[in-house]
């Protein structure tokens, strides 16, 4: 009579091979992690920092787009607002409402909170079922149902975010350092 053979199962995916596989990673560098961070994380703090990644790259490209149309449009408060972007609103009649808006945005990052794993389990660590950056909000269905196709679309918002990031800190930079509107 044959022993049933044992199953072995192969040992669960590192932190490190969980960041190779995600979205992301494109030419020509490939992965990127100069500094290490992925040898020492642990899954839920690599999916918090892909999480982070995508809402800043998020802002910075609605940045990026505001502040260069900013200073060429805008026919509010009689046109009149002829200055850098980076003051250009301190010069509108909007000042006094900036704090109900930084609340208002507030409310996404509270539940936001909901993706993070119990305090006790693991300090800034997201929950491994959360996708990170989906928020179930798709009305135009642009969402691809094929998974190749939703990686490359996931690669090209990561990749456009992280270059909004850079080209919105070098028009602030470019702002203060000249004191005048880029055009």
């Amino acid at each position: 009579m044959q022993e049933a053979a044992e199953v072995v199962e192969p040992p669960p995916p590192t932190p490190l091979e969980i960041m190779k596989a995600m979205p992301g990673i494109s030419g020509p560098l490939g992965f990127f992690d100069p500094l290490g961070y992925a040898e020492s994380a642990t899954e839920g703090k690599v999916r918090f920092f892909r999480e982070a990644e995508l809402k800043h790259g998020r802002v910075a490209m609605l940045a990026a787009v505001g502040f260069l149309v900013g200073e060429q449009f805008h026919p509010l408060w009689g046109g009149n607002v002829d200055v850098p972007s980076y003051i250009a609103f301190q010069e509108t009649p909007l000042q006094p409402f900036f704090f109900p808006v930084v609340l208002s945005m507030a409310v996404f990052e509270i539940f936001s909170i909901f993706s993070f794993e119990n305090p006790k389990d693991g300090l800034w660590s997201i929950k491994a079922d959360h996708v990170a950056g989906d928020f179930g909000f798709d009305p135009l269905g642009l969402k691809p149902t094929d998974a190749a196709e939703l990686a490359a679309m996931q690669t090209k918002e990561l990749n456009n975010g992280r270059l909004a990031m850079i080209a919105i800190a070098g028009m602030v930079g470019q702002e203060l350092a000249s004191g005048a509107k880029l055009f």
